[in-house]
């Protein structure tokens, strides 16, 4: 019922970064709606592993190794996809680093070198694989972004920079590349557990102090990015473009709320 709904049976579909995380998730819920998947990640065991849990499903699945911030390796990818596939129908750009470090002491090579990846990597992907859905009249880009691109995440290098960057550039290929039918919108999760943030949750209290700032209580999981992903990939999103969806349980409207204001906070029950 839910493939007939979403309509995404065998179209092709690109995921960046699919060996683990969020990327693998999406891959795994585009496996099971009968998608054609092209699953590309820098990491070529994960992504052997990664190919054979999609396979699993049934699904027809096409990887290669790529480092999405060289236009070489990209343009490789492409080639392989359009020669085995055919045009691109979805492209999910996920692909990312996260490196910390304070900007006054920051390394400029760190800063380039998560720039590369986190910016400049979905530039060339959607640049290239966007060429294929220029060309056959449509397609869907989606591209994994952060909540920390609209509020600063201090001593993380440039990532809330890349993040701030890449939701103008998601902005600038819906309204360039619209008129060809392609839509390009933005994800943005906040705090959800990961292979990337596991860590983070091993204290209690950690985890009950993040889940009391969310209206929701609950920290998010990559199932609740991939519900998101999917509606963006589908039909059913089509009049949507240049947009950005939070998936962060209502955190970012709760600031106010996690300032005490004596009178007026909610009594302790």
């Amino acid at each position: 019922m839910q493939a007939d709904w979403l309509g995404l049976t065998g179209k092709v579909c690109v995921v960046t970064g699919a060996s683990r995380g969020l990327g693998a998730s999406v891959a795994e819920a585009l496996a099971q709606l009968g998608c054609r998947l092209v699953l590309l990640d820098v990491d070529a065991a994960a992504l052997e592993q990664q190919v054979a849990v999609c396979e699993a499903t049934g699904a027809e699945v096409l990887s290669a190794r790529c480092d999405v911030s060289d236009p070489d390796s990209v343009d490789a990818a492409a080639i392989a996809t359009e020669n085995r596939f055919g045009n691109v129908d979805v492209l999910i750009n996920n692909a990312g680093i996260l490196r910390p470090g304070g900007l006054a002491d920051l390394a400029l090579e760190e800063w380039n070198a998560l720039l590369n990846v986190n910016l400049t990597g979905y530039f060339l992907c959607g640049q290239r694989l966007g060429r294929s859905m220029r060309s056959s009249g449509g397609g869907s880009i989606i591209n994994i972004s952060s909540i920390s691109g609209s509020f600063p995440q201090a001593f993380s290098g440039a990532y809330s920079v890349s993040k701030a960057g890449l939701q103008m550039l998601s902005k600038l290929m819906a309204v360039e590349w619209g008129e060809y039918g392609v839509r390009s919108n933005v994800v943005a999760p906040a705090m959800m557990i990961t292979p990337l943030t596991e860590g983070i949750y091993k204290d209690p209290e950690v985890v009950k102090s993040r889940e009391q700032a969310v209206p929701l209580r609950r920290i998010g999981t990559p199932a609740d990015l991939t519900d998101a992903v999917l509606f963006l990939a589908s039909a059913r999103s089509s009049y949507i473009s240049g947009e950005e969806i939070l998936v962060d349980g209502g955190w970012s409207r709760n600031l106010l709320s996690l300032v005490p204001r004596p009178g007026y906070s909610k009594s302790p029950s």
